[in-house]
């Protein structure tokens, strides 16, 4: 007798293979069967007219605090992912010597917008070594499997101490070498380096390994060619260009080593890739990237779906008008609801809107001050992340012959001041996706980017993974679209694949079952909203999904029409397989 039988839904199996319908079985946690399932079940799920896919892997998340205090890992379980790899972008938490949590703490809060007071009050520390830290994420039950990368800038503050930000001696890059063996032999699915000089922690001080040489980077990888696993991820310099503080030509001088080393090695290595306002200036390098890898690279660019971008107002971080005294003093700190109430008063909005505002020196704050709302936009109840450059607020403002800031606050004041305003910096070249198209269309590229658990106070990327088939398989109405096939691949079998994960992402008889139930009429995504549910009462972002009818990993229902069930089946992945 089968466990489980979903009947009759339209099964895209991860594979890109085209879409049938089929039933799938399963037992023991493991897909028996795939198309006409006969005989008995303990349970039948009835998916005529869903679609059936396998759960999503996420190869780029940010949950190494979370993931200790959090057994649900919210918002990611509530996006179809049954897999999430964290330790991106070269911060973690592990290894981390006595007396070293606060460094690390600092690390991730100012490049990934973690509060540290959650991450200070929330972590359970464990743990010395990364072995250590790995076996205490072995005693977790949760909703969704995880893994993690072994990251750059724990080793170095473990190995080097004080002098992290310095280079390496001989015997230093040794040792490195040695945590990041032992890393890959516990189970870790790769290793993660940040080279982006915008990334920096709370106090301003550049990630420890962003300028690290080149020989020890290439001493990482020959340990890991030695070990036999792990991908070697990273954020190269000039991902962002400007935006991220990075020298404009930074790209090309990391793609020259990237491509050399990758060839070298032949160790599967992604970096990624944002466009910047100038559309196809990443055409050259994917064209590299494919002559390195006919040579024997195994090298893949990793793209989001989505703007690159923050979300601004009364829920958010960083609200334009923050930076007015009225505001900044009188109302920033009242309770959402008094605060919309004062700024409906027609005296409090003309008092805001004659004031100065108090821009700071940065990158962000220079341009709210001097070109932002060209473009900024009002999300609107139908979460337009493509928006058309005519509804830009300073668009919007000279049709109705207002000042741009009039119309900015009067749109911060919808929904009961639950609106957003959406200012894409990346990823929105001429004022649309139609170049991040290019690059997903691109079987050259891997998907990735969500950022899960980061950035809490200014966006909650986690949602990327819906907004795949929200969006570009059904959606998106200003240029081409996603086949349903290839997007659920980009999703599924492809990431599982590069990560060595060969018992998940597709569905297919002695594959885990991991499989999302969908109504492909109905997907898509709530508004953000700010909720207070991290340790210590720290707020954050969350943004939930609907049209998810089930979640299944390892067989076992996590998600049951949008919500938790009570089953935690997730565990650590340890390891390719």
């Amino acid at each position: 007798m089968h466990d489980l039988v979903i009947r009759a839904g339209t099964v895209v199996d991860g594979t890109g293979s085209p879409a049938r319908t089929a039933d799938v079985a399963v037992t023991d946690g493991i897909v028996t069967e795939v198309g006409r399932v006969s005989g008995p079940a303990r349970r039948e799920v009835d998916a005529d007219g869903l679609l059936v896919t396998p759960g999503f892997v996420d190869i780029h998340t940010h949950y190494d605090g979370q993931v200790t205090w959090d057994d649900d890992l919210t918002p990611s379980c509530w996006h179809g992912v049954t897999t999430a790899i964290m330790g991106s972008c070269g911060v973690g938490f592990a290894p981390v010597r006595a007396g070293g949590e606060t460094e690390l703490i600092e690390l991730m809060e100012g490049v990934e917008d973690i509060p540290g007071s959650a991450l200070s009050e929330g972590i359970r520390w464990e743990w010395e070594s990364f072995p250590d830290y790995l076996d205490a994420l072995d005693g977790r039950r949760l909703s969704l499997d995880v893994g993690t990368h072994v990251p750059h800038a724990a080793v170095r503050a473990y190995v080097m101490g004080e002098r992290a930000l310095e280079d390496a001696t001989d015997d230093e890059v040794a040792a490195m070498c040695d945590v990041v063996r032992a890393g890959l032999e516990a189970g870790a699915l790769g290793f993660s380096t940040g080279r982006t000089a915008g990334h920096t922690d709370v106090h301003g001080n550049v990630v420890p390994g962003t300028f690290a040489p080149e020989d020890e980077l290439v001493a990482i990888l020959d340990t890991m060619d030695d070990v036999g696993a792990g991908v070697f991820a990273l954020v190269p310099a000039g991902v962002g260009g400007v935006i991220t503080g990075d020298a404009p030509d930074a790209m090309e001088t990391e793609l020259d080593w990237i491509l050399r080393r990758a060839e070298a090695s032949g160790r599967p290595m992604t970096f990624m890739v944002m466009e910047r306002p100038e559309v196809g200036h990443w055409m050259p390098w994917f064209d590299a990237v494919r002559a390195a890898n006919a040579r024997g690279a195994h090298l893949r660019p990793q793209v989001s779906d989505r703007c690159f971008g923050v979300l601004m107002g009364h829920q958010s971080k960083l609200n334009p008008f923050q930076y007015r005294p009225t505001y900044r003093d009188r109302l920033a700190d009242l309770p959402l609801p008094e605060r919309v109430r004062q700024m409906r008063d027609p005296a409090v909005k003309a008092q805001i809107l004659a004031e100065e505002p108090e821009f700071g020196p940065t990158f962000l704050m220079d341009q709210i001050g001097r070109r932002a709302l060209d473009h900024v936009f009002a999300l609107g109840d139908a979460l337009d992340y493509e928006p058309v450059p005519e509804r830009s607020i300073r668009a919007i403002a000279a049709q109705q012959g207002l000042d741009p800031w009039e119309v900015a606050y009067d749109v911060l004041l919808e929904d009961e001041g639950r609106e957003f305003l959406l200012w894409p910096l990346l990823n929105y070249g001429n004022h649309s996706y139609d170049g991040l198209y290019e690059m997903m269309a691109d079987p050259l590229t891997i998907q990735g980017l969500g950022d899960a658990g980061a950035h809490v106070g200014l966006v909650c990327d986690a949602s990327v993974n819906t907004f795949m088939l929200s969006h570009w398989v059904r959606g998106r109405t200003r240029g081409a679209r996603l086949d349903l096939e290839y997007a659920v691949h980009r999703l599924t079998g492809d990431p599982a694949a590069f990560y060595g994960l060969g018992d998940r992402g597709v569905l297919a008889p002695g594959r885990r079952a991991d499989v999302n139930v969908i109504d492909l009429d109905d997907i898509g995504l709530v508004r953000p909203e700010q909720r207070h549910d991290l340790p210590g009462g720290a707020g954050r972002l969350v943004q939930r999904a609907h049209g998810y009818v089930a979640t299944f990993v390892a067989g076992t229902q996590t998600i049951d029409h949008d919500e938790r069930t009570d089953e935690r089946p997730g565990r650590l992945v340890r390891g390719a397989r």
